[in-house]
């Protein structure tokens, strides 16, 4: 029997990247997963093909998850089809790097909005959908949010506040048997890395030179620790922050 057999799964900004590969391996798994997008139609929907053809189950759902309305109706859309949400993967983000001289109020706030107020925005809706014997929440940090890399402040400040975030709310959900954990990435080879033009770059260089494993990180490092931290193998864990890095602090 699939670890996560019977579960339903929630995953932002799962169209590309690290997201995508979140929702093939919890329905891999044996959950049922809401793919959600807030752009990519057509990314999100080769996610859900992807799973469907590899006999599992899941949904695409458009939504922004700073805008409070959309996540209401992602919520409703998800239920719909799947019933109640056991997991929560909060993984949509933004990263701009460039020197703080440039940072424009438009871009904090977009960032932020995304990065911190998206994700506390999803969990207290899905506190309404969780089952009464609680629920997984795993929040996608970086290791930025510890080891900022230059011209990376905005980014770094608001993954600093989901760290802060899971610890918290890992206190206060604690005693619904809601578990908050966060999972934080180093460098890893995604569309966004690649169209910033670091894979491939002097800079990946660099990184993987520090990087005790030599190399950068794909997507499919890092799904299996987010499907650990949804499962039951990990019910002694919550406001845990994993560090998914190669080694990389």
């Amino acid at each position: 029997m699939s670890k996560l057999s019977g579960k339903t799964a929630i995953v932002t900004g799962a169209s590309k990247g690290i997201g995508a590969q979140i929702a093939k391996e919890l329905a891999a798994a044996g959950a049922a997963v809401v793919v959600n997008y807030s752009s990519s139609k057509e990314g999100a929907d080769r996610v859900v093909a992807d799973i469907i053809e590899n006999e599992g189950q899941a949904i695409s759902v458009q939504g922004n998850v700073a805008n409070s309305a959309d996540v209401k109706r992602m919520f409703e859309e998800a239920s719909k089809v799947f019933g109640s949400i056991d997991v929560l993967v909060n993984n949509a983000g933004i990263y701009k790097f460039e020197s703080i001289e440039n940072v424009s109020e438009e871009e904090f706030h977009l960032s932020f909005n995304t990065n911190v107020l998206g994700s506390i925005l999803m969990i207290q809706e899905a506190l309404k959908y969780f089952p009464a014997n609680g629920g997984s929440i795993i929040n996608i940090s970086s290791t930025a949010s510890k080891n900022p890399v230059i011209n990376s402040s905005i980014y770094s400040a608001s993954k600093g506040a989901v760290d802060s975030l899971t610890v918290a709310l890992s206190k206060e959900l604690g005693a619904r048997n809601i578990r908050v954990n966060a999972v934080a990435p180093g460098g890893t080879d995604t569309e966004g890395t690649q169209n910033l033009g670091i894979v491939g770059s002097d800079r990946e260089k660099a990184l993987a030179k520090v990087t005790p494993l030599g190399r950068f990180g794909k997507p499919q490092d890092i799904a299996p620790v987010v499907v650990f931290l949804a499962s039951d193998d990990s019910a002694w864990l919550t406001g845990e922050r994993i560090t998914a890095s190669g080694g990389f602090r």
